[in-house]
């Protein structure tokens, strides 16, 4: 089973129940995008303040008002379907991402099911960019009776397997001439200790700094509803507002912790390199306002951060390390 990602997001996890006898309708599992509360008041200066939660002990009393909205960003999902045939059901997983997907399912609570063609009911497979797959055909072993089962699957983004390849090293992911200071980087491994994450790096910047995309690719992934942050690991850990560039190697590169309503590209959407992705914040887990930037890929159940070489001057290459003043050229 492939874990889930232990990022500033985690690979979606969904649990499909499904008790039928042979010739129900098939029912589709899907995500709905539904309104998200929204709180705000005016601080001692006068200027409105916005959370994603219920703030606790506002300065001066101030009133706090509750509002809902409906974010316009989609996220990419897989479901699964499940549709009737002559004997039993076969189900199909649906891929919205703009990148292939490796899922893994386990069937659990089985009673009465055989899958055709010999498949096994714990398997993985790599689902296509935007992309239906067919994963099993089921049938009940004793025909007519009641055919029951419970299937978890989890899933993760990229092509198992790819290679870091690039023809010239990485821009650094701000205005060119700027420079700010790496508060973590390789081996400093105080917030970045699992496979996913250790390579990353923290950039200390002010909330509204400009961010560009490092390399060309396409985005795959954004979360932009988040306004705060917070030291909870559990809570706050898949609250940070991020892009996801995937790379012609099939590498991935995330960029987290922007702030709210900043987010200028859309999923689907091709970038190249030097492009203004957003404005850096300070959301999700997070002492501080910074930048984390990772690039990342796909093991084969995992996601694994990279080391990642940055342009220097007169063509030179950077490796970063925690203190360096990091210029970008």
């Amino acid at each position: 089973m492939i874990p889930t990602i232990s990022t500033v997001r985690d690979a979606g996890f969904n649990r499909l129940t499904d008790a039928f006898i042979c010739g129900c309708l098939a029912c589709l599992f899907a995500g709905s995008l539904d309104a998200q509360p929204l709180f705000r008041y005016r601080d001692a200066s006068g200027q409105w303040v916005y959370s994603d939660r219920q703030p606790d002990n506002v300065a001066g009393g101030a009133e706090v008002e509750q509002l809902s909205y409906t974010p316009d960003n989609v996220a990419p999902e897989v479901t699964i379907e499940r549709r009737p045939t002559r004997d039993g059901i076969t189900l199909v997983a649906r891929n919205t991402w703009f990148s292939h997907v490796q899922i893994a399912w386990s069937m659990n609570q089985a009673t009465n099911v055989m899958a055709l063609d010999g498949a096994a009911l714990a398997d993985n497979a790599v689902l296509k960019p935007r992309s239906e797959t067919e994963l099993l055909r089921l049938v009940p072993r004793i025909g007519g009776e009641r055919m029951s089962f419970e299937l978890s699957f989890q899933h993760i983004p990229g092509r198992p397997g790819a290679e870091h390849s690039l023809e010239s090293a990485y821009r650094l992911p701000y205005a060119l001439a700027s420079s700010w200071r790496v508060s973590q980087a390789y081996p400093s491994t105080l917030t970045h200790a699992d496979q996913s994450s250790v390579h990353a790096i923290d950039f200390v910047m002010p909330i509204g700094t400009g961010i560009y995309a490092a390399r060309a690719g396409v985005v795959i992934e954004i979360a932009d509803k988040y306004y705060s942050a917070g030291l909870d690991l559990n809570t706050d850990l898949a609250r940070a507002n991020i892009v996801r560039v995937l790379h012609d190697d099939g590498t991935m590169s995330l960029y987290a912790h922007l702030n709210w309503n900043s987010i200028r590209v859309r999923p689907g959407q091709m970038i190249e390199r030097g492009e203004y992705l957003a404005d850096s914040g300070n959301t999700g887990f997070s002492s501080g306002p910074h930048l984390h930037f990772v690039v990342q890929r796909n093991v084969g159940g995992a996601i694994e951060s990279l080391p990642v070489d940055f342009a220097g001057p007169a063509g030179a290459t950077v490796r970063l390390a925690t203190g360096d003043l990091a210029t970008a050229y």
